[in-house]
């Protein structure tokens, strides 16, 4: 069975995946072209593609000899599922692996943005630091503060943990009903999300990308959240306006946001790069060795299934 995996995963997975099956690597770890991709459809049994590869209509259309997409990641939202069902094509994800990963860099953002680290580090490494003052880059403490996560799965649970039990938080949750695990962290759920957006001083996304939460955080949502609050994004860059996101940012209604996505990456808003009260990293919230190395071995699990002729431990489609 052939298997083309289109960036280069940690290396005892591609050693795992080259034991078991005919593997193609993609050894310049550069996105391959559109065009790429299709004809892997014609050439491949199992395509394991990453979000950082656009598998829509165009491409599953490409050839028929790709059975199962084997995403790297638990996200797949640029994966076009309607298209892959009609060509009966099965398609599973990566999850429950990066929640703790992800949960550590909300709250890495939480505080770069509270207490306005990367502000300080460009001051320090650009010479212009002149010493200790009392007002100098004042931020927002996180103790007694709300923190509203927006989407109450695994990753969001995790990060109410952290940042209540870790920083003294208090816990706000939306989502479509309460959830029992609300119970143990006294988190108070909105059954609307202008309630949640008012109440909290943090806003941290973790709902799923695609058309259903698309531009979710726009201008009207923006304007609903609490002035000098601050809106952190670990989940999916679409789920935010980001010309309405920096407006905020410019007029002072937001003290901070901190993003980790983007809707087009690599390419990052052009209105937030010249913005001081953002945080802007490069998608880093499962980029640890462990993470990493799980997913991969749950993506292999999934591709042993799938040649073994079983049912698919993570199915999305």
């Amino acid at each position: 069975m052939r298997v083309l995996v289109t960036r280069r995963w940690p290396e005892a997975v591609e050693r795992a995946l080259g034991e078991r099956f005919e593997v193609i690597l993609n050894d310049t770890d550069k996105p391959l072209s559109q065009a790429e991709l299709a004809a892997a459809m014609g050439e491949f049994d199992v395509l394991a593609p990453t979000v950082s590869d656009c598998i829509d209509a165009d491409v599953i259309g490409g050839g028929d000899r790709v059975k199962l997409i084997a995403n790297y990641g638990v996200g797949f939202d640029h994966i076009d599922l309607a298209a892959a069902k009609a060509k009966g094509i099965a398609v599973s994800n990566t999850p429950g692996v990066l929640t703790d990963a992800t949960a550590d860099l909300a709250l890495t953002l939480i505080l770069m943005a509270a207490r306005r680290a990367g502000e300080g580090e460009r001051e320090l490494r650009s010479g212009q630091w002149t010493g200790w003052r009392p007002t100098h880059l004042i931020g927002s403490a996180l103790r007694g503060k709300v923190l509203g996560v927006v989407g109450f799965g695994r990753i969001g649970v995790a990060t109410a943990e952290r940042a209540k039990h870790g920083f003294g938080m208090t816990i706000a949750y939306y989502a479509r009903g309460p959830k029992p695990e609300a119970e143990a962290l006294d988190a108070e759920f909105c059954a609307e999300l202008e309630d949640l957006l008012g109440k909290s001083d943090f806003v941290s996304l973790h709902v799923p990308g695609g058309g259903d939460t698309a531009n979710l955080i726009d201008a009207a949502a923006l304007a609903a959240m609490k002035p000098g609050s601050y809106l952190i994004n670990t989940a999916r860059g679409g789920v935010v306006d980001h010309d309405a996101l920096a407006d905020a940012l410019k007029s002072g209604h937001l003290a901070g946001a901190g993003l980790d996505v983007y809707p087009h990456e690599p390419q990052v808003p052009e209105a937030l790069l010249d913005l001081e009260n953002v945080v802007l990293l490069p998608h880093l919230g499962s980029a640890n060795a462990e993470t990493r190395e799980a997913m991969g071995m749950r993506a292999l699990a999934n591709i042993e299934a799938f040649a073994k002729g079983g049912d698919l431990p993570d199915p999305v489609a």
